[in-house]
């Protein structure tokens, strides 16, 4: 059973908060940029990724220089569409390839 849109709306701000803390706790040099549903982080040498919330299909976007990822809530997490990897591992992979650095960034 999927989530309504209430639910929705307020798990995907949740999680744009618990990236933006993880992303502070990290210590990296990524600025973060949040603007109503959408969440840019500029990594060191200016290139950006871009998390949002897709309210019509209840998914967490992201767009990265690899490509773009869509997330949906399943079994207590939010799961890439295409191989079930979890938000936060993924994301510490894109922001680890794509900067040069090794960033692990972790749920609040």
């Amino acid at each position: 059973m999927g989530m309504n849109e209430s639910e929705f709306l307020a798990a995907a701000e949740r999680t744009l908060d618990e990236i933006e803390a993880a992303v502070e706790a990290c210590n990296a040099d990524i600025d973060t940029t949040r603007t109503g549903n959408v969440l840019t982080l500029e990594l060191d040498d200016g290139s950006k990724i871009i998390v949002n919330s897709q309210t019509p299909t209840r998914q967490l976007w992201i767009a990265a220089k690899s490509g773009g990822y869509h997330f949906e809530w399943s079994e207590g997490a939010w799961r890439d569409t295409r191989d079930s990897s979890e938000l936060f591992a993924a994301l510490s992979r894109l922001v680890s390839a794509q900067g040069g650095l090794a960033v692990l960034l972790r749920a609040g």
